[in-house]
């Protein structure tokens, strides 16, 4: 009941966030909601199933680039392009699972990067693309027919929406057979395999999924920035962000990315209002200081910590409570007499 309470709170209040904020912090806040969505994304290949992606922009760029040439090249609505472009990353992450998942450990980690800098050279390359120079998305159609406005606020709703979808899909998967068989290959592998997980096929479903919405995320940074090129959409650094969301905020966990997001973002937000070009970099310093300290003090990150506290605080109040009952039916201490000596006249101590 409590849980439920929490979560409608937080509806109300995204709500309504934006008429507490103007127009000029509202971007901010959909900046927000979009690392989380993409955060909460590569949660469920690396946080549910522990395979530590970090090439996960190559379905970012998947998703942007198939929904803007489907619109720039062939005129297909932006919403049908949304899903095509999760479709095509899904299908992309069937050779990216073939080749990764072979390896473990950091070499996976490494080819997911190779395969995402293949996938950059590519688009980088393609000229129906746009090449290095990029597409622009055209403005001659409005309204949400075409996902494309003249005022932040509808891209609000879009990125409060795509967040809210992704993260009903993590809450069915954590509570689904899959969600348990991808903990154990996360956890004890050899277990999982002994019993009859097929382990290779459940890491290609999370990775699937993960990559489906991943696209999604892509698609609408397209329609809301109305332009895009290889390095905006298919950086390596894109990619590491995306694992760091979910890992500052707690892997594995259902709102640990959104709990990053906020932090990340607020950083990089600050650092840019405070420092301005000067200060370029500034918040990568700033985050991976705090990523360091969290990975040293905290592994479990934000939402690992905020866990073992009410822990160590119920584990306080138990004992407590427990040594309070304790007393309450320990008999009374025995009265013990004065010697007479101590209360005759005239007597003092020696």
């Amino acid at each position: 009941m409590k849980k439920i309470l929490i979560a409608g709170g937080a509806l109300a209040f995204a709500l309504t966030l934006p008429k507490l904020v103007d127009s000029s912090h509202l971007n901010t806040v959909i900046l927000v909601l979009m690392a989380a969505q993409l955060g909460v994304a590569w949660n469920i290949v690396g946080g549910y199933a522990g395979q530590v992606s970090l090439g996960h922009a190559a379905f970012y760029g998947l998703g942007a680039y198939t929904s803007t040439v489907l619109l720039v090249k062939f005129g297909v609505n932006p919403w049908l392009g949304l899903l095509a472009g999760g479709a095509v990353a899904a299908l992309l992450s069937l050779a990216f699972g073939w080749s990764c998942f072979r390896l473990k450990g950091h070499y996976f980690a490494m080819a997911t990067i190779a395969v995402a800098e293949l996938v950059q050279i590519f688009f980088t390359e393609w000229e129906f693309g746009g090449a290095a120079v990029g597409l622009y998305v055209p403005m001659d159609r409005q309204g949400w027919p075409w996902m494309n406005f003249a005022t932040k606020l509808p891209y609000y709703w879009l990125a409060l929406g795509l967040l809210l979808l992704t993260l009903a899909a993590n809450w069915w998967i954590e509570r689904s057979y899959l969600g348990y068989y991808l903990r154990a290959i996360k956890d004890e592998p050899d277990a999982a395999r002994s019993i009859g997980v097929n382990i290779a096929r459940y890491k290609q479903v999370a990775l699937s999924v993960s990559a489906f919405f991943a696209a999604m995320g892509g698609s609408l940074y397209a329609q809301k920035e109305l332009y895009i090129d290889p390095a905006s959409v298919l950086s390596t650094a894109l990619s590491v962000k995306m694992a760091l969301v979910a890992i500052l905020g707690g892997v594995g966990t259902l709102l640990g990315p959104v709990v990053g997001s906020v932090i990340l973002t607020g950083i990089e937000e600050f650092s840019r209002v405070l420092f301005g070009g000067t200060g370029r970099g500034t918040d990568v310093i700033i985050y991976a200081s705090l990523i360091i300290g969290v990975a040293v003090f905290y592994p479990t990150g934000v939402m690992g910590w905020w866990q073992g506290l009410k822990l160590r605080r119920a584990a306080r109040a138990d004992a407590t409570r427990q040594l309070a009952e304790h007393a309450a039916h320990l008999p009374p201490a025995p009265l013990v007499p004065l010697s007479p000596r101590s209360h005759a006249p005239g007597k003092e101590a020696a």
